[in-house]
């Protein structure tokens, strides 16, 4: 996210808090436990980083031990949940304005308890021009770090880290910001970094990029020759300035020049055709604003033509523009944008980078923890702590262009296990998990906004019902309640503050914010119970099914598998049922389906496929605890096991609503082992496995994993995607009522 630029007010000595609307501990958070620092400072903004461990809590969950016991009593849940405290790495980046660095760096001396270094990496111009001050108040070294370096290196961390990272300038779109798909391969590509003149980097891989050339004319040029012209010294006051101009009043045009005559030339009449080229003839004064913008169209112009000459030249297409030039201004990107698409016939898109203002200041820290080697982790944004990218557009949204204070944030936590591209993708580059763009969809959005909102008051009271034992669980339940509740009213007014909205990133920024207040898992309690009710009834289903004939038993599973999906708690429609009605169970469940032919029904297709050899290897997605693993999904696990087929069984790392986890799972397969002899349990990492074992079917179940995301996502081998629909207005959306039901087989094309 790009700060709007240095209009603080006050000295260098002014008190933090006073100079500021944030607390100082929400801007510097968990100083205490850092362990290392950077900085980059420029010309009006300083940019710090930092490492730091995190205590947290997590919910672990481990069989009892019943040795020495006849057999397990009925009235005992079938494992134990203890809530533990797990140390985790995050990083943090703090902007704000250079006015404030003297009070900031007092406000950490004060607060640094356990650094682990006596170094600093600094990059920047005003590494040189701090460096003393930096060194006195913090009592460590200054290492100045290779200004290009860094850059690149913040460059490929951020693209291999944080989905929709980069981004397109659309104008008259709204939102303004178009999100482009991570590429799972980033190089090769050029940077345009627009500081005081212009340099142009070819970025072939981690750590081999070339400087292939740049300009004189760049940001100080517009800077510079602004101020002569209006006498605005200050940077954003010449940029606003612009957005108010009309270029067309000091620019020569094409219809200027040639009349109605450039239509033969096959030019639009608004060209510019000489900037400033009326200004030698016209006998009359030029307002400052009109100066401005038409200043600012003859540096953009230049600057996107050596672009694409460059990346024609070298043959690129992804092209990222960042500097203090950029910094997130509407009117630069705008004008960049529309010189990039003029001068490559659109053949190339003009990229811009949420963090941009953050790339020197996370290539400095890399560089001086190259020895903790954080490149080989995968590191994830936390949605809690970070500020997002905020619209400064004039024409946009002006009641909500109100920052929440002077400094910006952004955290990362490392991650559990790096992330990697599932094998049996048909194309990872072209993969884009979510079925709708809520940033695009304003009615969507509105829809969903308000079904979180409404949700709010259930997860809150879920979460102090999972630590009963906690004195201030409801204090730290209400605060979780405040901070969501205002990220969904900044979503509301800018949805394009973390990337792309969609269900999934709403959901995310729910765990991310009870994680913050230290709930780890709501539901714990909830999937406990349940998950003990569902064991006991596994055999009386089991020995259903097996009285029915093939054919009969196929089509008995598979309503097993959609009854089982029913029981979602993150669903309204469900809860309500499940609050008012505890006896409401698998056969109540069954008798809300959607009677055939269902709203996606594929059944046929795939009974006939059944009958043909059996699949090699299952790779099955599961979602909810309870009645929908265990009576829904292990049945259908055992057919294919007694049909020859190999199953892998996936789940999530973490807790999410009342989906099964990781943890959970492995109790409840070791249950259901010890109960049915077909089912036996391995435990592998899951991409290895899917290539050690050849997996030629993926089956994906739930509303969340097979609707709102992987909908339309294209695999290698056959794939069954069901669901059942437990929201009303979204299942009018696609054409059918509550309870509908989605069966899609697909087998790829030859």
């Amino acid at each position: 996210m790009a700060e709007r630029g240095a209009s603080g007010s006050g000295s260098s000595g002014d008190s933090l808090d006073k100079s500021i609307t944030l607390p100082p501990d929400e801007i510097f958070r968990n100083l205490e436990n850092a362990k290392r620092f950077a900085i980059d400072i420029g010309g009006s903004l300083t940019k710090l980083a930092y490492y730091s461990t995190v205590q947290h809590k997590v919910a672990r969950v481990r069989s009892f031990d019943y040795s020495g016991k006849d057999a397990e009593q009925d009235h005992e849940p079938p494992y134990e949940i203890s809530v533990q405290e797990e140390v985790t790495a995050r990083l943090h980046f703090v902007k704000f304005e250079n006015t404030y660095i003297e009070a900031c760096l007092d406000f950490i001396k004060d607060h640094l308890v356990n650094t682990e270094t006596k170094v600093i990496q600094a990059t920047g111009g005003g590494a040189y021009k701090f460096k003393d001050l930096i060194e006195e108040k913090l009592r460590l070294r200054v290492d100045k770090e290779d200004v290009m370096t860094c850059l690149i290196k913040g460059c490929n961390f951020v693209l291999k880290n944080i989905p929709h990272e980069a981004f397109v300038y659309q104008k008259d779109s709204d939102p303004e910001f178009k999100f482009q798909t991570n590429h799972p391969n980033i190089f090769p590509y050029l940077l345009v970094n627009i500081g005081s003149g212009v340099s142009i980097v070819k970025v072939e891989t981690e750590d081999r990029f070339e400087w292939i050339g740049g300009s004189s004319i760049g940001g100080g040029t517009f800077w510079g020759l602004g101020a002569l012209l209006t006498k605005t010294k200050k940077f954003d006051e010449l940029l606003h300035l612009a957005s108010k101009g009309q270029h067309a009043n000091v620019d020569m045009l094409v219809q200027d020049v040639y009349g109605g005559a450039h239509q033969t030339l096959g030019l639009s009449g608004n060209l510019i055709a000489s900037s400033f080229g009326k200004s030698a003839t016209a006998d009359r004064e030029f307002s400052k604003e009109d100066m401005a913008k038409s200043l600012l169209h003859m540096i953009s112009n230049d600057i996107g033509q050596l672009a694409c000459l460059y990346a024609k030249l070298h043959c690129l297409d992804r092209v990222y523009f960042g500097g203090f030039f950029i910094r997130g201004h509407p009117v630069t990107m705008r004008t960049i944008t529309y010189s990039i698409n003029f001068f490559s016939k659109g053949e190339v898109q003009a990229l811009f980078l949420r963090h941009e203002g953050y790339l020197g200041a996370i290539g400095a820290f890399l560089k001086g923890a190259e020895q903790d080697n954080p490149n080989q982790y995968s590191w994830g944004e936390n949605y809690a702590g970070s500020s997002g990218l905020m619209s400064s557009s004039p024409e946009l949204c002006p009641t909500q262009r109100a920052r929440s204070g002077t400094f910006d944030l952004l955290e990362m936590d490392r991650l559990e296990r790096p992330l990697v591209n599932l094998p049996l993708l048909l194309d990872p580059s072209s993969y884009v998990p979510d079925t709708v763009d809520l940033t695009d969809d304003a009615l969507a959005r509105k829809y969903w906004l308000t079904c979180f909102e409404e949700a709010l008051d259930g997860v809150v009271k879920r979460a102090v019902a999972s630590q009963p034992g906690s004195v201030d669980a409801a204090e730290r339940a209400e605060k979780f309640r405040q901070k969501y509740w205002s990220k969904l009213q900044t979503l509301r007014h800018q949805p394009f503050a973390y990337g792309t909205l969609t269900v999934r990133s709403l959901l995310d920024t729910r765990e991310h914010c009870l994680n913050e207040f230290n709930f780890p898992d709501p539901y714990s309690k909830v999937k406990q119970k349940e998950n003990g009710v569902a064991l006991k009834c596994f055999p009386r289903v089991i020995r259903c099914l097996d009285a029915l004939g093939w054919e009969e038993r196929q089509l008995a599973l598979v309503k097993g598998l959609l009854a089982g999906n029913v029981f979602d708690w993150g669903a309204k429609a469900v809860s309500d049922v499940l609050e008012s009605d505890p006896q409401f169970g698998f056969e109540e469940a069954k008798m809300k389906l959607q009677e055939r032919p269902w709203l996606v029904d594929s059944y046929s297709k795939w009974l006939q496929r059944l009958k043909g050899p059996p699949h090699k290897c299952a790779l099955i997605f599961a979602d909810n605890s309870g009645i929908d693993v265990i009576l829904g999904v292990f049945p259908f696990v055992r057919e294919l096991l007694s049909r020859g087929t190999e199953v892998i069984l996936a789940c999530n790392s973490g807790p999410a609503l009342n989906d099964v986890t990781y943890c959970e799972s492995l109790i409840v397969a070791e249950r259901i082992a010890a109960m049915d002899p077909v089912v036996h349990r391995l435990d592998k990492g899951l991409a290895v496995l899917v290539r050690e074992r050849g997996a030629d079917l993926v089956v994906i179940e739930g509303m969340g994993r097979a609707v709102h995301t992987n909908y339309y996502a294209a695999l290698r081998c056959e794939s069954l995607k069901l669901a059942v629909i437990k929201n009303s207005w979204l299942a009018e959306r696609l054409g059918g009522r509550l309870f509908s039901v989605i069966f899609k087989y697909e087998v790829p094309a030859e």
